[in-house]
Parts: C-alpha cells; sequence; structure tokens
C-alpha cells in the first residue's frame, strides 16, 4: 500500500508542477508564489486550528502541534529563507524556461543530496551510485545540446544558473530537514507549520519592497486558479508521502525513488499541454535522469 501511497505522491507532485507553469506564465512571479504558499498554508492552519480548539479530537486523529523554544523557531526561519530564497529562483526559471528542461533538471536534486551526503555525513557511495552520479551530469549535459536548439543556451542563460541554484538550494533544505527532524526533535505537522508561515513573511517583506508600492506591477498581476491548486496539491501530495511513511515496511530509498516519477507527468503531460519543442529528444536525458537518481537512491 505504501507504494501505491508513493505513487499517489508523485501523480500530485507532476499536477503542482504543471499548475506552477500554468501561474507563473506571463505572470509576476513574487505574488505567485505568496498566493501558492498561503493557500497551502491555510490548508495546514485548519487542523492546527483544530488542534487548538479541538485538541483531544485532533491529538486522537494524528494532528500534534508542538510547542517549541524560540531558538527552534530561528532554526526553522533558517530553513524557509533557504526555501524561499529557492523558490523564487525556481519560479523565475520556471517562468522564462520550458518545463521539458526545468523539471528534469530539478529532479536531479538527489545529485546534490549525494554531495551533501558525503561531505556532511561521511557516506561511502557504492560503485553504482557513482555510475549514477556520472549519468546525471551527461544526461544535464545533453539537455545543454537540446536546449541550445530552443535557443536556450546553458552558459549564457541566467534561468539555467537559477534552476541549478535552486535545485542546489533545494537539496541543502533536504540535509537541514534531517537535523530538523532528528536532532531536534520536530514532527512533519510542526515544521510545516511554522516553515509556510515564517515563509509568508519573508515574501511579505520582498514585495512590501519590490511588488506593492508599484501601481503598474499590481495592475500586471494575474490571478489563476492555479495559483492556489499550487499551495493545495504540494499540501496533498506531503500528506500522501507522510502516510505512506507510517507503514512500518515503507522504505524511504525506494519511497523517494518513486516520488521522482513525477518528471514524466511533466515533461510528457506538460509538453503537450504547453506545446514545447523536442519533446522527444528530451525523453532520453529524461531516462538518463531517472536511471542515475534510480541507482543513487536503490543501491547500497
Amino acid at each position: 500500500m505504501w507504494m501505491y501511497l508513493g505513487l499517489l505522491a508523485a501523480l500530485f507532485l507532476g499536477l503542482h508542477n504543471l499548475c506552477k507553469k500554468h501561474a507563473v506564465r506571463g505572470n509576476e512571479v513574487f505574488p505567485v508564489l505568496l498566493g501558492t504558499v498561503s493557500s497551502g498554508f491555510l490548508f495546514v492552519a485548519t487542523f492546527y486550528g483544530l488542534s487548538i480548539f479541538y485538541p483531544e479530537y485532533a491529538l486522537a486523529h494524528g494532528y500534534n502541534f508542538q510547542s517549541i523554544a524560540w531558538s527552534t523557531h530561528g532554526f526553522i526561519f533558517i530553513k524557509s529563507a533557504i526555501m524561499a530564497t529557492s523558490w523564487i529562483l525556481a519560479y523565475q526559471a520556471l517562468k522564462h524556461l520550458p518545463i521539458t528542461i526545468v523539471t528534469p533538471i530539478r529532479s536531479a536534486g538527489p545529485f546534490f543530496t549525494f554531495i551533501g551526503a558525503l561531505l556532511i555525513y561521511n557516506e561511502q557511495p557504492s560503485i553504482l551510485q557513482w555510475i549514477g552520479f556520472f549519468l546525471i551530469i551527461l544526461s544535464v549535459m545533453l539537455y545543454s545540446k537540446i536546449g541550445k536548439k530552443e535557443g536556450i543556451i546553458f552558459k549564457r542563460n541566467k534561468w539555467i544558473f537559477a534552476i541549478i541554484a535552486a535545485t542546489f538550494l533545494g537539496a541543502s533544505s533536504g540535509l537541514y530537514d534531517k537535523f530538523l527532524i532528528q536532532n531536534l526533535s520536530l514532527n512533519p505537522q510542526t515544521l510545516q507549520f511554522w516553515f509556510c508561515l515564517y515563509t509568508i513573511i519573508i515574501l511579505l517583506v520582498i514585495l512590501s519592497i519590490s511588488w506593492f508600492p508599484y501601481p503598474k506591477k499590481r495592475k500586471a498581476f494575474k490571478f489563476r486558479w492555479s495559483i492556489i491548486a499550487v499551495g493545495i496539491l504540494l499540501q496533498a501530495a506531503d500528506y500522501f508521502y507522510f502516510k505512506a511513511l507510517q507503514d512500518p515496511e515503507a522504505l524511504i530509498m525506494l519511497l523517494s525513488a518513486i516520488k521522482r516519477s513525477q518528471i514524466i507527468i511533466a515533461v510528457v503531460v506538460g509538453g503537450l499541454i504547453f506545446k514545447e519543442q523536442n519533446k522527444r529528444k528530451k525523453l532520453v536525458p529524461l531516462a538518463g535522469i531517472m536511471i542515475g537518481v534510480f541507482l543513487i537512491l536503490y543501491s547500497n
């Protein structure tokens, strides 16, 4: 059952990426990001409110929000700053680049996690993991050649650097999550609630400088249903992911690999919806990245 829950998580993540592309296309990035994070926060805040007004009912159904120290809030704020930066870069890149290029590069996140595991946790990779490591690099290089045919030169395109930086920061946040959950003993609900709240505060500060004071920018913003859908779909994906992890037989490495299947939706379905070029050619490096991720996650 946990594998099917993992596939549901991947499905919602894939739909989340499609809605995100729709939300930012020809739109102001910062208010879109604020809207998506806020809709997700309101979803989580509903359960937080339930735990305050009906604590016994909430606890009985697994909605346990911890009381945490101010120092812990500081650590969560650091995560919010990391992810806010990552999302800003990713949304900007998604606005200016085809989803069939952005999503596979984002899916190479385990590449950076792999590096972090080597340097921070002193993990020793197997031969197959090293093969997967270099396979991801070669696949990204192949994407570079395909991108040139669409006028996207990886070395000169700032949005390519933006999506790579966003992927690096996202992987860093993943490594940091291990510290927050294991060392600080935070449960997912508590971390998710305060993380969303602090991210909203950071975005409001940015918007108060770069967007709110400018009437032209405010008028250029287009509200779309997909803005709300992005936040809710992300929370739904997290729900099925955490639900899968509750199964004592669930294997986190396999579950992570299953979640990577979301990129099939982005490349195949997204390529058709947004009518992007060279869809068939992009399937080759896509397969390379998926195999590389598979080798890194599955190998011991």
